[in-house]
């Protein structure tokens, strides 16, 4: 099971618990699709990096994707030249969601000016070590377009130097602080990588779980986000990490302060904004809870 399958199986499982509230979930996705073909992020433009996580999202939630709109918006980017290493990454997730084919050799070839002198991936091309972010992403494009990089063995060389003694992972040797996201990112993309569930990095993920049941950035960030969270819990689920019930019910109040009857989730408590992306990490972090 790829990257993708996995938490598309995780979020699925919202429903459980969401319930007849799946409908509002559905109708704010759709809500949010533009003209154009894309769905819409913090404005009223289409963009990528939403349309990949409203596509999920509607997968996640068995509702109809509306692939002729979606589909020509998709098809006209292209191979996705000038596109950075987190739009390839949505693009191949994108084009492998509704079925499109073209150009998967050309969006891998986009993506390993992204392999690092280490072996490793990083968010900027030509650089000299990997991130946890850049490993995750351009192993999850790989799977989606049925491919497999090179030298796997470096991959995971390459993350196992972000890890820190206490457990958790850094995103990359220029900020080396331990972040749930990285951590999380870490877990994943290593266990793909066939070597096997990292239980210190999942305890100091449990270690991160706040008294309100949410998950921060990093340690000591002053609130929790519903992307930390949902991504967090994940990685706990396929570390084989069970939440006892009270931190599991913190963990489900805190997502509901974050939903709104509109349908969708925004990202942290300060955040006054619903949209597609955090809408998505609402259904994993309820999925993997439920």
């Amino acid at each position: 099971m790829t990257i993708r399958q996995e938490m598309l199986k995780a979020a699925k499982r919202s429903a459980n618990l969401l319930g007849e509230s799946t409908r509002l979930v559905v109708s704010f996705l759709n809500e949010q699709l533009t003209p154009a073909g894309g769905f819409r992020g913090r404005s009223d433009t289409p963009d990528l990096y939403y349309t990949l996580f409203a596509i999920e999202s509607l997968i996640a939630l068995d509702a109809p994707l509306p692939t002729e709109t979606i589909a020509p918006w998709i098809a006209s980017l292209g191979d996705g030249a000038d596109l950075d290493l987190v739009h390839l990454a949505c693009l191949a997730r994108c084009r492998t969601a509704i079925g499109q084919t073209a150009d998967a050799q050309a969006i891998l070839n986009r993506i390993e000016t992204h392999r690092t002198a280490n072996g490793g991936y990083a968010e900027s091309p030509r650089a000299a070590t990997g991130t946890a972010y850049g490993a995750f992403l351009a192993l999850g494009a790989y799977q989606d377009l049925n491919a497999e990089p090179t030298d796997p063995a470096a991959i995971a060389n390459s993350l196992t130097s972000l890890q820190h003694p206490e457990g958790g992972f850094g995103n990359s040797a220029e900020i080396p602080a331990a972040s749930a996201p990285a951590t999380a990112a870490a877990i994943t993309a290593l266990r793909h990588l066939d070597s096997g569930a990292n239980q210190p990095a999942a305890a100091w993920l449990l270690n991160q779980i706040g008294p309100d049941g949410g998950i921060g950035a990093w340690s000591g960030a002053p609130a929790a986000d519903l992307l930390s969270t949902g991504v967090s819990l994940h990685a706990l689920s396929h570390c084989g990490v069970k939440l006892n019930e009270e931190t599991r019910q913190r963990s489900l109040d805190y997502c509901d302060t974050l939903w709104s009857s509109r349908g969708g989730f925004k990202g942290h408590a300060a955040d006054d904004t619903l949209d597609c992306e955090y809408t998505f990490y609402g259904l994993l972090a309820l999925g993997n809870l439920a």
